[in-house]
């Protein structure tokens, strides 16, 4: 009798993996929900973006077919912010769940990021053009109506002016010694954000979450993804080999570290791999 082969189903890894295939048309909410996998493993993932779908069939159905632009922007804002009670998690922001969609959706709370993709997704799907913009420290969403383009603080509910835009880049510019407003316009700050762009975006916070709490252990989950998204970024190489050789795995940490010195052999840190290799070889450096 001929069995039927079995495939094993792909790993949560190889899930995420074939989502951002390079080439790939990301599907960036599926993506994001699929950063809690590391942490909940059973995550249904079909069962959150059905949530989301059915928040945003709620409001649809409240709205007339011809309803204008504004009307629905208003009605967004009502109900997101002041219904649903979607809210910036001012009292534990350094918190993973902070990032997890499904989480944000349970508790309502959440990091600029996390609740934009949540406003987003509802907004295109009551017929509004908006878009993620990584501006500099603080993850914000765009609109665009007939009028023209309007900011969102997916934190706070608030609508943004250009003046108000320009005072919260300020200090983010002094700090990095950046030109005026004149040879760096705000408007470059203000480009919509990229699929890949985003996810990398969640994962770095994630990572940040991660190493303040000294879990290497959730860090290499992370750091694995990040490098699955971002393939050529030898920065995200580098750190996945040393956090392998901290766990006790100098095989793979050494292909890793190998990999970014091949890469970039004068780059600034070439030296310090280069000792830290050794080392996991058990010989002093040449």
């Amino acid at each position: 009798m001929t069995q039927t082969p079995r495939f094993a189903p792909a790993s949560p890894l190889d899930y995420f993996s074939a989502l951002v295939a390079e080439g790939a048309d990301v599907a960036l909410l599926e993506a994001a929900i699929l950063l809690a996998q590391d942490d909940h493993p059973a995550l249904d993932v079909q069962g959150v973006l059905d949530e989301i779908d059915q928040l945003a069939q709620r409001l649809r159905q409240r709205l007339p077919a011809d309803a204008p632009p504004t009307h629905r922007l208003r009605m967004l804002n009502r109900y997101f912010f002041r219904e649903l009670g979607f809210a910036g998690n001012v009292n534990d922001y350094h918190h993973a769940d902070n990032s997890y969609l499904h989480r944000v959706l349970q508790t309502r709370l959440g990091i600029p990021i996390s609740l934009a993709l949540l406003y987003i997704e509802i907004a295109q799907q009551i017929g509004l053009t908006a878009r993620g913009i990584s501006f500099p420290g603080h993850f914000l969403v765009k609109l665009r109506l007939p009028a023209g383009e309007v900011v969102v603080d997916p934190f706070t509910g608030e609508s943004l002016s250009r003046e108000r835009l320009a005072q919260r880049l300020e200090p983010w510019r002094q700090q990095l010694g950046l030109p005026g407003d004149d040879e760096l316009p705000l408007g470059l700050f203000l480009q919509a954000a990229e699929p890949r762009e985003v996810l990398a975006r969640m994962l770095r916070n994630l990572k940040s979450v991660h190493e303040r709490q000294g879990d290497l252990r959730r860090q290499l989950a992370v750091q694995q993804r990040l490098v699955r998204l971002l393939p050529g970024d030898w920065d995200e190489r580098r750190d996945r080999g040393l956090l392998l050789a901290e766990l006790g795995r100098p095989a793979e940490a050494l292909v890793d570290l190998q990999t970014c010195l091949d890469q970039r052999p004068d780059g600034p840190q070439a030296e310090l791999l280069r000792q830290r290799m050794a080392e996991l070889r058990g010989r002093p450096p040449a």
